[in-house]
């Protein structure tokens, strides 16, 4: 059995209520929610919230919310891994041992089908602990700099100054996507950037953070530029 885990928490500070805030249309938790049933890989799709609203919506748009999840593992300070334990340990104290459990972010309205699937496979094959969508940073993170207390700058890797942008090592980051992993993986509370992990690489238009009211105007804009070429991010198989 494969299950899809979408933590969807209702007191977000920074964009209040943003998992349900309209979206191209819809509220945002509502892509996340239809490419997962889109994807086909799915058995159950389950959203963990501890806000009664955010149930509601995501069981209009064809999710469970068969718990609520606890005020212990719903602050600000509660990291995904330790909600997707949770939800895994509720599946399996009721006698459901799925054999992958996916978290899909509800902020993550370019999520593809098609990368759902390719990631799962990689699950399956690789011998991997975690599989996950990721994405190369724009520019090269070794000539990278900061500003110190003086306003100085003070570059996070000197010695690569001289060092040629085309010499450089890639560098990836996480997209904030999907994350598959294997239900002890989850449980163990491994850590997802390790080792026993590996990714789905994805484009970086198709990659959009949102936390801020400035990152929700950015996708926005994307989503239009998308609808506008005629390019539906959930119908869309990867393939165009």
């Amino acid at each position: 059995m494969k299950v899809a885990i979408i933590p969807a928490r209702g007191g977000s500070k920074r964009i209040p209520r943003k998992n349900i805030r309209d979206f191209a249309g819809k509220p945002m938790i509502a892509h996340s929610i239809e490419c997962a049933r889109q994807s086909g890989v799915f058995d159950r799709v389950i959203v963990s919230t501890d806000d009664a609203e955010i149930g509601r919506i995501s069981r209009e748009y064809g999710a469970e919310v068969p718990f609520v999840r606890p005020q212990a593992l719903s602050d600000d300070h509660t990291g995904t891994t330790d909600v997707i334990a949770h939800a895994t340990a509720w599946l399996q104290e009721r006698g459901t041992n799925p054999s992958a459990v996916c978290c899909i972010y509800a902020t993550a309205p370019f999520i593809l089908p098609a990368a759902i699937g390719q990631g799962l496979g990689m699950l399956e094959t690789g011998g991997w602990q975690y599989v996950f969508a990721a994405t190369a940073f724009e520019s090269p993170v070794f000539r990278s700099f900061h500003m110190n207390r003086d306003g100085g700058l003070e570059m996070l890797f000197p010695e690569h100054f001289n060092s040629r942008s085309q010499d450089l090592r890639e560098v990836l980051h996480d997209a904030a996507q999907f994350y598959w992993g294997r239900p002890e993986a989850w449980l163990s509370r491994a850590r997802v950037f390790d080792r026993h992990s590996t990714v789905v690489r994805i484009p970086r238009w198709q990659v959009q953070d949102i936390d801020t009211e400035e990152d929700w105007l950015r996708a926005e804009f994307i989503a239009m530029y998308l609808k506008t070429v005629g390019r539906s991010k959930c119908a869309d198989n990867g393939t165009k």
